[in-house]
């Protein structure tokens, strides 16, 4: 079932974290991926939602080879280092399909442990919380999450957001840099044009708590909009 369809309890599916199977045997058939979710939950007690996303804005940057960056104030949460890159590659064995889908709890928990900086991979014990806040997948998209259903929402939409802004900043500046040294001098006045570059440190440290102390005014326009849209049934 496509989640805008899912209008009341007896569409939902309990899953077990453990092995991400179906608590009712019976239960009707899920999603591939619900690995995804099984082994984040299963790695990082903290996290408590997964969003995982196809975005199209998103999406070019899981395969060009171009990192992305935070480039605006609502994506501090992004950090300070270029969104991590899971390669499906580094994943598979010789016998399984490279379908490029996360359909084991191997695939899973490959994914899960690229949200974790290299040297706290292996730490004793576990790390219970994300290095990262955004993973991107190769050919595929990204997953993010929160500590509840709202910060995991508020990730995602400003993931996208971001990427395209990069996108259209890069074209901008690539336009720009292809004018003539006279006719560039005349767009800035005489003066030189300011560099294209992320966040720096302190900027990314400091909008992500303000950002999440604010949150609560998309988040409320978001489930208005849910709540007036035809497409959304709630049957109780």
């Amino acid at each position: 079932m496509a989640p805008a369809l899912v209008s009341n309890a007896t569409d939902l599916v309990q899953y077990r974290i453990e092995d991400s199977q179906p608590v009712d045997t019976n239960a009707p058939k899920g999603f591939i991926e619900r690995y995804i979710h099984g082994e984040m939950y299963k790695h990082y007690p903290e996290v408590n939602s997964v969003i995982h996303s196809h975005s199209p804005e998103v999406l070019p940057y899981a395969v060009a080879g171009v990192p992305l960056r935070a480039v605006y104030h609502m994506a501090g949460f992004l950090g300070t280092e270029p969104v991590p890159l899971y390669d499906f590659q580094d994943s598979y064995n010789q016998t399984e399909s490279q379908d490029l889908l996360i359909r084991s709890p191997k695939l899973g928990a490959d994914l899960a442990t690229t949200f974790l900086k290299m040297e706290n991979s292996t730490a004793d014990p576990p790390i219970t919380k994300p290095d990262y806040n955004v993973v991107l997948m190769r050919k595929h998209g990204f997953t993010t999450f929160g500590s509840d259903i709202q910060e995991a929402v508020v990730r995602a939409v400003y993931t996208q957001a971001n990427a395209k802004t990069q996108t259209s900043a890069a074209m901008i500046r690539g336009a720009f840099e292809a004018l003539t040294e006279r006719q560039a001098q005349a767009w800035v006045g005489g003066t030189n044009a300011t560099a294209f570059e992320p966040l720096t440190t302190q900027e990314a440290i400091d909008t992500e708590p303000a950002i999440r102390a604010t949150s609560d005014r998309p988040w409320n326009l978001w489930v208005r909009e849910v709540e007036v849209q035809p497409l959304y049934r709630n049957n109780g």
